[in-house]
């Protein structure tokens, strides 16, 4: 990213062990911030606030509380994975309640993560980008997609997927049969203006199949069938489905219940008035 965009100044938060310290160093970067909730990642953030030397490795700058305290053309940030790893009082410190990784729940991170991700869009520079380093995580079988899932600032420059090296999982053995995560995303983001915000933001509902006229009738037959055991009248049927939205709209629909039924392999007549899904026969 250095390389690429050969910013003039450049914020690294959630600096972890000062790998980018450490890069940005040898590539003779002399003014860069790089900053962590780790108070014995660097000098305290409050006092190099009041002495005006912010440079290097600060500790003890939080996330959710304090300001980002420099105007960059450049921000990296690689927060935790919600809780992949929890790092405070366990990897260093005492559990911090501002921990990003010590989130009660999936959605408490979510929004969390979208609070420091606006405050790193109005820290920029206008013209400037926010590279952000987040992957995915499974949880009791469910599979958590962060970048699908947080607010998007700014607009959307790159969306790079990148090979995830020494996981604390690889050492781990793992029973049941399922597709490893083995990547991360990184997300670049452009601030185009000073104050105009573009935000992108997932809402996520339920809505009920039979409340929408985007699905066939050989969907909802085969979801009443379903629903039914497999195997159901004619009347059982129509009672499911009276009232859905495409019956609404077609005044013969218990006949394209019939066709239906009638026409797609999916369907097997046991005998008048009665019909199987063929899944259950074949079972």
């Amino acid at each position: 990213m250095l390389k690429y965009f050969q910013p003039g100044q450049f914020t690294e938060l959630f600096g972890g062990s000062g790998t980018g310290y450490d890069v940005a160093r040898e590539m003779g970067y002399t003014d860069s911030v790089h900053m962590d909730l780790n108070e014995g990642f660097g000098q305290d953030f409050h006092q190099a606030l009041r002495s005006g030397e912010l440079n290097g490795k600060i500790g003890g700058w939080n996330a959710l509380t304090d300001d980002i305290p420099v105007s960059s053309e450049f921000v990296f940030s690689h927060p935790p994975y919600h809780n992949m790893v929890v790092y405070s009082g366990s990897q260093w410190g005492k559990p911090h309640a501002d921990d990003l990784s010590r989130c009660a729940s999936y959605e408490e991170f979510i929004q969390k993560l979208n609070l420091v991700n606006a405050k790193v869009y109005a820290s920029l520079k206008s013209g400037g980008r926010h590279a952000i380093l987040i992957g995915d995580l499974r949880r009791k079988g469910k599979y958590y997609s962060i970048i699908k899932d947080m607010a998007y600032y700014g607009e959307l420059e790159s969306h790079m997927i990148k090979a995830q090296h020494h996981c604390l999982s690889d050492n781990n053995s793992y029973s049941g049969n399922f597709i490893r995560i083995s990547h991360e995303h990184l997300l670049v983001f452009r601030k185009q203006g000073v104050w105009v915000v573009p935000i992108t933001a997932v809402k996520k509902g339920v809505r009920n199949l039979t409340e929408s006229d985007t699905p066939t009738w050989r969907d909802l037959v085969a979801a009443s069938m379903e629903h039914l055991g497999g195997k159901a009248t004619l009347e059982q049927i129509y009672s499911l489905l009276q009232g859905c939205e495409k019956a609404v709209h077609n005044t013969n629909w218990k006949a394209k219940i019939r066709q239906t039924l009638q026409m797609y392999p999916d369907f097997h007549r046991v005998k008048r008035g009665v019909y199987q899904s063929n899944s259950k026969v074949a079972a």
